[in-house]
C-alpha cells in the first residue's frame, strides 16, 4: 500500500522537499508503469525529469499528487503539491482568472482574503489585472501562467509540471520556463517533466526515467 506523508502540525516535515520510495505500479489489464520509483530533490529549486513518452513521467506526478494510487511505496512532501497539466484547458474550468484562481484556496478564508490572494497570485505570474479577465481570451502562454497562478493561490509550495511548453510556442515556452526558475529562486520547489533536452540547461538537477525506471542525476546546464 502507498504511504503518502503530507506536512502535519502534529509532526515536523522531512528535510527535502520531496522524497519518494520504491513506487510499484502495475495497470490492472497492462504493464508495469513504475518499476520501484525513487528520488530525493534535496533541496528548493527546479528539478527536471527527463525521458520519452510513455515512460511513466506523467504518472509519477500523479501519484506524487495522489490522483493515482500505486501498488507500493511511499511519498514524503514537506509542502503540499499542486500540478499543472501539459494543456490548461483541462483544468482551468471557471469564466474569469479570478473565479478560477478561487477554487483551490482553503475554505477558511474571507472573501476580501481571497480577493488579495488572487491579486498576489496573478501578480506572481505576469498577469496583473487579470482578475475579470475571460479565460477563453487568453493566448496558451498566459493559460499556462493561469495555471500556475492557481496552483500558488493553493498554498502548494511543491510544483508538479507535465510537459508545461510542449503546447506552447518558443516566445511562450521561454516564458513559462523563466518564470518556474524565478519562482524557485524564491523558494519554490519544482518537478518539471520534459523530453527536451535543451530545457535541462535552466534546472538545478535532472533524472533521467526510462520504462518507469529513474536512473541517477544527470549533469545540466544549471
Amino acid at each position: 500500500m502507498l504511504e503518502i506523508n503530507p506536512p502535519s502540525p502534529l509532526s515536523p516535515p522531512p528535510r527535502v522537499p520531496l522524497r519518494i520510495s520504491h513506487l510499484r505500479l502495475r495497470w490492472p489489464t497492462g504493464p508495469v508503469v513504475l518499476d520501484g520509483c525513487s528520488l530525493e530533490l534535496p533541496h528548493h529549486g527546479l528539478w527536471m525529469l527527463v525521458g520519452a513518452n510513455g515512460s511513466g513521467k506523467s504518472t509519477l506526478l500523479r501519484v506524487i499528487t495522489g490522483l493515482v494510487q500505486p501498488d507500493s511505496g511511499k511519498v514524503e512532501c514537506s509542502r503540499p503539491s499542486g500540478l499543472v497539466f501539459q494543456n490548461p484547458d483541462h483544468q482551468l474550468l471557471l469564466p474569469s482568472c479570478g473565479a478560477d484562481l478561487q477554487l483551490g484556496m482553503p475554505s477558511h478564508l474571507s472573501p476580501p482574503q481571497r480577493q488579495k490572494r488572487v491579486g498576489v497570485a496573478l501578480e506572481q505570474v505576469g498577469l496583473q489585472g487579470f482578475g475579470q479577465r475571460p479565460i477563453h481570451t487568453l493566448s496558451g502562454g498566459q493559460k499556462q501562467r493561469l495555471a500556475i497562478a492557481a496552483a500558488l493561490a493553493s498554498d502548494s509550495g511543491l510544483l508538479l509540471l507535465d510537459e508545461p511548453t510542449a503546447l506552447l510556442d518558443p516566445q511562450s515556452q521561454q516564458e513559462v520556463l523563466t518564470l518556474v526558475r524565478h519562482l524557485c529562486s524564491e523558494g519554490l520547489t519544482a518537478l518539471w517533466v520534459t523530453h527536451r533536452l535543451e530545457e535541462l540547461d535552466c534546472c538545478d538537477g535532472a533524472f533521467p526515467m526510462h520504462q518507469g525506471a529513474i536512473g541517477p542525476a544527470m549533469a545540466t546546464g544549471g
